[in-house]
């Protein structure tokens, strides 16, 4: 009896425990379904699922015309999924039906692989049922297009499995013209698939500007990890917007073969040519060539801004400032001596070359380019006080970086000026272009403020910001310094700029031009890293201005001379590659402007337009104009010109084929297309003169057409 009751008392107490047991399952399977049942379906579907980026088209960068200078070209990858429905009905029909004619098309266009090769591996990828089978990558807007309208291909992406994803690659149309300055940008992957982004110049300043806002996909993962994108879970990126440079490819292209001549000739290390125009600060040109280890020449690196002692072209500071302290006047004697040395302060200082005669007034130490006679006069004005050349000097924007539109500026480099620290030592050093480095941009902005009557101007880059044509911000010239010095100041810099290229270092190379040009030479011992003052490499530089009469331009010439070189002075590389820049913008850019009235004949050029009938008609009545009308009242036309007039002729838009887009506005075009129920995407700025799908070809819904405008 008590052995019964013993057991059933075990019994019931593990009936209770098992009964309590499932209550707390049942609460928790129903708190989980209730409470957390979203939660734990969304991490399910982010294991089947995920939401990615898009990247935007990056904006193209322009020059001032127009002509582009950094754009992005689409590329596309080709990938198939060979367990598409349309592939895999009725026994894989139609896979098997269009396989040999598209293997054919792939070897006969691409060339890089026989028939059978194509065959056998599309075959064993369906046999596999791969569901992401990689057939091409980084294909041209050129080759998809043909692609499209190959055997299976042409089906839509339903019956033949081919899935196209859109990527980029960055194009500089014109190749080593202004390169470096243009910069580039490129992405790589560290840490994971973390993305870096590697840019230079403009690409990098106007980052953030050329971007543009990502898109989002949602992917679903399928095996082996592979996402594939599903239709219509897609946000569209906002594409980048298009820089507006200061730059003229024409200017960049003389000032580069300029360069590149003497840089062949010198076998020089580097060299940079900037072209400044003169009352507005805009860059017109900016070359940089580089010395590659195979002897060729390069944009590797952006010369312009890199500072360095800069020489004798530093002496128009100190023939500023000299004379705006009005203690020594442009005609002053200085005792320079026939020695070509002579101690100044508390150092020696030497003359590259001998005096033409012992005793030279201001004007004659500038344009001869005398060392002693530049320091002699800086050390009387500021001897007692090296702190206020150094003031100068910052009011010339000489010690500051340059504020041109662009990163990685380099600073410039000076000595102390406090008599503690050797302030009077370094103060004549500087005078004649050592113990500071500043970068050719800075020495030109001084120069081009002589030219533009002692104004200042910000150099500049970049003249606006646009999206889509459309002008989101402007940029205008800007004055840093109202007026560097005095009128008498500025005068006197003037003349003794143009004596430079008439009586002084610069004559013998100018002394043929057609057009009077003001300038300075200089040459400088060069001392960075391992290079040593005793090695013999030379800095030869020439800035100045044309013509000197009315200035139309600026040009800094700076070439860094090979070891030990035969020629290494700044008359001898720098000032025969202004000579040939000035010659040429001059006979195209400042001779042009002096046009003489003539009577134009009537424009016959050809023009062709399209576009909503009762618009076009709107515009002409507007402006007055007289136009034949032959549009038989349909909504959309042409319009081109004949015998002189307009005419107004009619365009038939079909809806059940594709329509003839050229001539089109991008908004006439996008209204036309997506109400055919198709997707755009555009390049480029002005009328549509491109389009992937040819005019009279079938289209299916939701298809993609790629427009190029110009």
């Amino acid at each position: 009896m008590e052995v019964k009751r013993d057991i059933l008392w075990r019994v019931y107490l593990s009936f209770i425990g098992i009964v309590v047991i499932s209550f707390f399952v049942l609460g928790r399977v129903v708190y989980i379904q209730n409470f957390q049942g979203n939660y734990w379906k969304s991490m399910s579907d982010s294991l089947h699922q995920r939401i990615e980026e898009i990247d935007a088209r990056r904006g193209t960068i322009y020059s001032e015309d127009k002509q582009m200078l950094s754009t992005s070209l689409p590329t596309f990858a080709i990938y198939f999924d060979f367990m598409a429905d349309g592939l895999r009905e009725k026994n894989g029909k139609r896979f098997k039906e269009n396989i040999d004619s598209f293997s054919i098309s792939l070897a006969n266009h691409f060339k890089d692989k026989d028939v059978i090769t194509y065959k056998k591996e599309l075959q064993q990828a369906y046999k596999n049922g791969d569901r992401y089978y990689l057939l091409k990558r980084k294909l041209e807007f050129q080759d998809f297009k043909i692609l499209r309208e190959f055997p299976l291909a042409k089906l839509g992406r339903n019956k033949s499995g081919m899935i196209v994803e859109e990527n980029s690659k960055r194009l500089m149309p014109f190749g080593l013209l202004a390169n470096r300055t243009i910069g580039l940008s490129r992405e790589y992957l560290i840490n994971k698939r973390k993305i870096k982004k590697q840019n230079v110049g403009l690409e990098k300043s106007y980052d953030s500007l050329l971007t543009g806002q990502k898109g989002q996909r949602l992917v679903r993962f399928i095996a082996g990890g592979v996402a594939v994108p599903i239709d219509g879970y897609q946000i569209e990126p906002e594409n980048g917007k298009d820089v507006i440079t200061t730059l003229d490819v024409n200017m960049q292209d003389l000032a580069s073969t300029a360069l590149m001549r003497m840089m062949l000739e010198s076998e020089s290390q580097y060299g940079t040519a900037i072209v400044m125009e003169t009352k507005t600060g805009k860059i017109k040109a900016i070359a940089n060539l580089g010395r590659q280890t195979d002897g060729t020449y390069w944009e590797d690196n952006n010369y312009a801004l890199q500072v360095s002692e800069p020489g004798s072209t530093i002496k128009l500071a100190t023939l500023l400032a000299v004379l705006e302290e009005n203690k020594s006047s442009i005609n002053e004697m200085v005792d320079v001596g026939t020695a070509g040395k002579m101690t100044v302060g508390p150092r020696i200082v030497n003359d590259a070359e001998r005096s033409p005669k012992p005793i030279l007034s201001l004007k004659e130490c500038f344009a001869h380019s005398s060392n002693v006679g530049m320091s002699k006069l800086a050390y009387k004005n500021f001897g007692a006080n090296p702190e206020k050349f150094k003031s100068y000097l910052h009011q010339y924007y000489l010690d500051v970086k340059s504020p041109i539109d662009l990163s990685d500026v380099a600073k410039p480099q000076l000595a102390p000026f406090e008599k503690n620290r050797g302030g009077i030592m370094n103060m004549i050093t500087v005078s004649f272009g050592y113990a500071i480095q500043v970068s050719p941009l800075q020495t030109l902005s001084l120069y081009n403020a002589i030219a533009n009557n002692g104004k200042m101007m910000k150099p500049y880059l970049v003249n606006k910001i646009e999206r889509e044509g459309i002008v989101q911000k402007e940029f205008n010239p800007t004055t840093l310094v109202e007026n560097i010095g005095s009128a008498s100041t500025i005068k006197y810099a003037k003349e003794s700029m143009e004596a430079v290229a008439t009586e002084g270092t610069g004559k013998y190379v100018f002394k043929d031009m057609p057009f009077a040009v003001a300038g300075k030479t200089g040459t400088a011992h060069v001392a960075d890293g391992k290079v040593k003052y005793e090695d013999g490499v030379y800095l030869a530089s020439f800035v100045g201005y044309f013509p000197a009469n009315d200035p139309q331009f600026s040009c800094i010439v700076v070439i860094r001379s090979k070891p030990h070189a035969a020629l290494h002075y700044g008359g001898q590389l720098a000032a025969p590659v202004f000579k040939e820049i000035a010659t040429k913008l001059y006979a195209t850019y400042v001779d042009k402007k002096k046009i003489n009235i003539v009577n134009f004949k009537k424009d016959s050029s050809k023009y062709y337009y399209a576009g909503y009938t009762s618009e076009i008609k709107n515009v002409f009545n507007t402006l007055q104009m007289s136009f034949v009308d032959s549009s038989m009242q349909m909504k959309w036309c042409n319009v081109f010109p004949a015998n002189y007039n307009p005419v107004i002729k009619n365009k038939i838009m079909a809806a059940t084929y594709m329509p003839n887009l050229k001539g089109l506005g991008l908004k006439d075009a996008l209204f036309l297309l997506e109400n055919l129920g198709l997707k755009v995407k555009s390049n480029g700025v002005g009328k549509v003169v491109e389009q992937s799908i040819a005019a009279g070809n079938n289209f299916s819904k939701g298809s993609v057409v790629y427009l190029v405008l110009g």
